[in-house]
């Protein structure tokens, strides 16, 4: 079994600013790709899944820390969803 890496924390100015501008840049990417009518059922799909993933990891941690998690843990899933997306597609 592989040990999970730790990613050093981010502080929570600099993850808004990320999650800011990689979803703005995710938001253009795929609004060209719906203009373009090139948006594959496949990115449609993964649009609606990420979100729906990104809040139930969200919700398990404000949970499981009885609502006492921090602002930068809660939005961590969201962070590292929206700056995949942006370099994901970048690529295409």
């Amino acid at each position: 079994m592989k040990a999970r890496r730790r990613r050093k924390a981010v502080p929570l100015p600099l993850m808004m600013t990320n999650l800011t501008l990689a979803s703005w840049e995710t938001i253009a990417r795929r609004t060209l790709l719906i203009a373009q009518n090139t948006c594959s059922v496949a990115e449609y799909r993964r649009m609606v899944h990420e979100k729906a993933q990104a809040a139930l990891a969200s919700s398990r941690i404000l949970v499981a820390s009885g609502g006492r998690a921090s602002i930068a843990s809660v939005l961590e899933p969201w962070h590292k969803r929206a700056t995949a997306n942006a370099k994901r597609l970048r690529k295409k």
